[in-house]
């Protein structure tokens, strides 16, 4: 198969400014990214979110680390080769959500501080926000949970490769927001988030108080 070569590829632009995008939807595109162990509560407070501002009339949509394993990145493993290709493709996928208007709720483990920095710099270069909430819930605490079994499965030696146990996880050294699932409900956290994002003047003034 004949490879494009980046000569060959040239940046289309629309007839449609961005400022012209977010005026016309009501809001602006941004992405908020939860990082944490498995079992940390990213998926279900990213889904809480989500609900909260689809009901607000703003335009959000999850992208989950599973799921996306189920298509998009279902040719990549758990080496951290192929997790780091795993955070650079979402993180590109979710520069696209956030610059069509809408708010990416990004919820991946991202276990590499450098992976997560870099989709941090493909936004920046974008002129897009980009906010990391760390989801810091105790390791024995996610593990007591293990909603999929995955722990016990991975201390028993069937599930190599497994975050928090023989695979390692490098926590934020400085997250827009830090959330315990111990200590705070799914709705409370759900609202710390909204909370950030109005912080940061991205959610209309009925949504963000």
């Amino acid at each position: 198969m004949t490879q494009t070569r980046p000569k060959d590829i040239h940046w289309h632009e629309g007839t449609l400014s961005r400022n012209q995008r977010f005026r016309a939807l009501g809001n602006r595109g941004a992405t908020v990214w939860f990082t944490g162990l498995p079992a940390s509560g990213k998926s279900t407070v990213a889904a809480a979110v989500e609900h909260l501002l689809v009901q607000g009339r703003v335009h959000a949509y999850r992208l989950d680390g599973d799921n996306v394993r189920h298509g998009l990145n279902s040719d990549l493993g758990f080496t951290p080769e192929d997790r780091r290709e795993n955070i650079r493709r979402i993180g590109e996928v979710a520069r696209l959500f956030a610059d069509s208007g809408a708010v990416a709720l990004v919820a991946f483990i991202s276990p590499y501080r450098a992976d997560r920095a870099h989709a941090r710099d493909v936004h920046r270069r974008a002129g897009l926000p980009f906010l990391e909430v760390y989801m810091s819930t105790p390791i024995e605490v996610c593990e007591q949970r293990d909603p999929k079994g995955q722990y016990k499965r991975a201390r028993e030696g069937l599930l190599p490769s497994f975050t928090g146990v023989d695979a390692p996880y490098e926590a934020p050294q400085d997250p827009q927001l830090v959330l315990d699932a111990t200590e705070l409900s799914v709705a409370d956290c759900a609202q710390a988030v909204l909370g950030l994002l109005a912080q940061n003047e991205l959610l209309p003034a009925a949504i963000g108080g």
